[in-house]
């Protein structure tokens, strides 16, 4: 979920033109997420092969990513979440049991005949695999797409490629990112414009947004390393909040105190007693110096067997990505890009 930076963000409202032309590192989990939230049956069941394998983030994996490539010209780096530090255990199983409810309360909107509330409650009951992670690396391979495996939180890998000028910028819905110290991030690259609330059965409109962490830090007054006992405050994955302390109210404490340990005891008496820890997560994470930025090779026939002939796509639409993906090097070619050609 990461933390709720909303109230005291500084951001730019962009459109996907204005992000031509730049490589991002995107959080794989992060993304994969949205379409399994999404691309789902009217009754909120996941689009599924003639084995029962869930396909519904391979295709809008494959339909999106594609496009975003060939359309909007934006190179993407894929970085999938590793081993997630072990003060998010909490967060993880809070995250467990919510599913695990909106899974119950999905089987009894279905057998009530309510698909308006079964969809809802499918979206919140999503979950990522080991084996559906490994299928979304097994299509980018194919594809040509690189990707990178990071040590641990996702997040941090992206933060760290764009922060060392790897990327332009690193891209995911959590404001993590930031305290991990990416340099930019870029949330919502989505071409439908729009994000499902479960909570409200809706859609609200998005368009693409850019923060840029030095403009941020100097409209809040603060330094990276505050904006991380901010965080703390309000809670982060890794630990919960102050009960009552918002964004606002955390950047008026940080601000007046400076840091945690100035904090009046009736305040600092309720942070987390791992603060320590969570401040070393963020300033030093676990990330991976190994990593490749380049196209790889389009693997079409191993490509239409891996999408029809396992996952029953039908061949129209893998067809689609292929004539994009193959315009894609053609224009890397002729521009003399090579060096995005391993």
């Amino acid at each position: 979920m990461g933390v709720n930076l909303t109230s005291i963000i500084v951001k730019h409202i962009l459109s996907l033109e204005e992000l031509r032309g730049k490589i991002y590192a995107v959080d794989a989990n992060n993304y994969l997420y949205q379409f399994l939230a999404l691309v789902r049956m009217p009754d909120g069941t996941p689009l599924k092969d003639s084995r029962g394998n869930v396909t519904s983030h391979l295709a809008g994996l494959i339909s999106r990513t594609t496009r975003l490539i060939h359309d909007y010209g934006l190179d993407m780096i894929f970085i999938f979440d590793g081993r997630p530090p072990y003060l998010k255990k909490l967060e993880l199983s809070k995250r467990r049991e919510v599913r695990e409810r909106a899974l119950k309360d999905w089987e009894k909107a279905l057998e009530a005949g309510d698909y308006p509330t079964a969809f809802r409650k499918a979206v919140v009951s999503s979950r990522l695999t080991q084996p559906m992670v490994n299928d979304a690396k097994r299509l980018l391979e194919l594809l040509g797409i690189p990707y990178v495996q990071a040590p641990s939180e996702a997040e941090a890998q992206a933060a760290y490629m764009a922060s060392n000028g790897s990327v332009w910028a690193a891209s995911s819905k959590d404001y993590d990112t930031l305290l991990f110290g990416a340099s930019r991030l870029v949330r919502y690259l989505t071409i439908s414009g729009k994000e499902y609330l479960p909570s409200k059965g809706t859609f609200r409109p998005l368009k693409p947004e850019l923060i840029i962490m030095d403009e941020f830090l100097v409209h809040l007054k603060v330094d990276r390393a505050q904006l991380i006992d901010l965080a703390i405050l309000i809670g982060t994955d890794f630990n919960q909040g102050v009960r009552g302390i918002g964004p606002k109210k955390a950047l008026e404490l940080v601000r007046r105190y400076e840091k945690l340990e100035n904090m009046p005891r009736n305040i600092l008496s309720k942070v987390t007693p791992d603060f320590n820890d969570i401040r070393t997560i963020f300033m030093k994470p676990e990330v991976t110096t190994h990593y490749k930025l380049g196209y790889g090779q389009l693997k079409e026939e191993e490509l239409y067997r891996f999408l029809c002939s396992e996952r029953n796509f039908s061949r129209n639409r893998v067809e689609t990505a292929v004539v994009r993906m193959k315009e894609i090097y053609s224009r890397k070619r002729e521009a003399g890009l090579d060096e995005w050609l391993r």
